[in-house]
């Protein structure tokens, strides 16, 4: 199913961090759900409940912390800085609104807590691997694949790093670049839009 999602704004008025964070954000979810679909389609069970709560989790992580190595290359560090801390707090945010419908048993504000805890983990994990133009280097798609296997039943395991490295990962990765270049750069967006005759009607 192909996603359609902002990836610019219509007015010329600059958008802050958190306005970024929050387009941002409702991809990551959209992506996460679009790999479920995916994954469950390929006959791997994912259920609701903690499964797939932990799925969703170890997705958004990973889509952060790309999204945060794609803000190295096109802002400042404070602004890169500003960006990844209100994309992290917004998906905590969601994490814990999802928590209310998935995991009521669990003490409000603990699955916010717990993703903030996971991508703290998880920024150490991947520190020492590469993403550039193309996206994750190998390391880095094999590390998040063997995230995701651990919140697999034990007969999916086995297959799912093939299905997370090749399949997943860089689909999600491409809409997420994609996303946004158009955020932090506008004005390419507007000077291809400009040079196919493409309107705002």
């Amino acid at each position: 199913m192909a996603l359609r999602l902002r990836n610019s704004f219509h007015s010329g008025r600059p958008r802050g961090a958190a306005e970024h964070a929050s387009v941002v954000a409702m991809l990551a979810w959209k992506l996460t759900q679009e790999a479920i679909a995916r994954m469950r389609q390929a006959d791997y069970d994912i259920e609701v409940g903690r499964g797939w709560f932990d799925f969703v989790c170890e997705y958004l992580v990973f889509l952060a912390l790309a999204a945060d190595r794609i803000a190295h290359d096109d802002l400042a560090p404070e602004q890169r800085t500003e960006f990844t801390v209100a994309l992290v707090r917004r998906l905590a945010e969601m994490v814990e609104e999802a928590r209310e419908a998935l995991l009521p048993d669990l003490p409000p504000g603990q699955a916010g807590q717990g993703f903030f805890e996971t991508y703290n983990r998880r920024s150490d994990e991947y520190a020492d691997f590469g993403f550039d133009a193309g996206g994750p280097d190998f390391g880095f798609r094999r590390c998040f694949a063997a995230c995701v296997k651990e919140t697999l039943p034990e007969k999916d395991r086995l297959w799912a790093v093939d299905q997370v490295m090749e399949i997943e990962s860089p689909e999600s990765v491409r809409m997420l670049q994609k996303t946004l270049a158009g955020l932090f750069h506008p004005e390419s967006v507007k000077s291809r839009r400009s040079r196919h005759g493409v309107t705002g009607d």
